[in-house]
């Protein structure tokens, strides 16, 4: 369904670690909105929902995706970059047809 690159297993991994949250996961969904017409939206969050997909990214880390946001995630890769105009996570999504230039918003 969705992979993580070790940068990105490990971004999230220390995030879950400081927010001390036994069970947490990393939600990853795709929202209305951007210009593009979908926006990726991430954060951590302590339990599942509903007809979430619960999968295991590896290292103990758990990735959430709701049932709405599945069939365009499918086979997304996520990675955690780090340069001199800053840090941030990266989506490959071989559902995008197209994504606005800072990458964060796709149709």
């Amino acid at each position: 369904m969705i992979s993580l690159t070790d940068s990105a297993l490990h971004a999230v991994k220390s995030a879950l670690e400081r927010s001390g949250k036994e069970g947490a996961g990393f939600r990853v969904k795709a929202e209305t909105g951007g210009c593009a017409g979908y926006k990726y939206a991430i954060g951590l969050d302590s339990q599942t929902h509903e007809g979430d997909e619960v999968i295991d990214a590896g290292d103990d880390v758990r990735v959430f995706v709701d049932s709405a946001s599945q069939v365009l995630l499918a086979g997304m890769q996520i990675d955690f970059v780090e340069s001199l105009e800053g840090a941030g996570f990266v989506f490959e999504n071989p559902n995008a047809q197209s994504s606005c230039s800072c990458g964060k918003s796709f149709s």
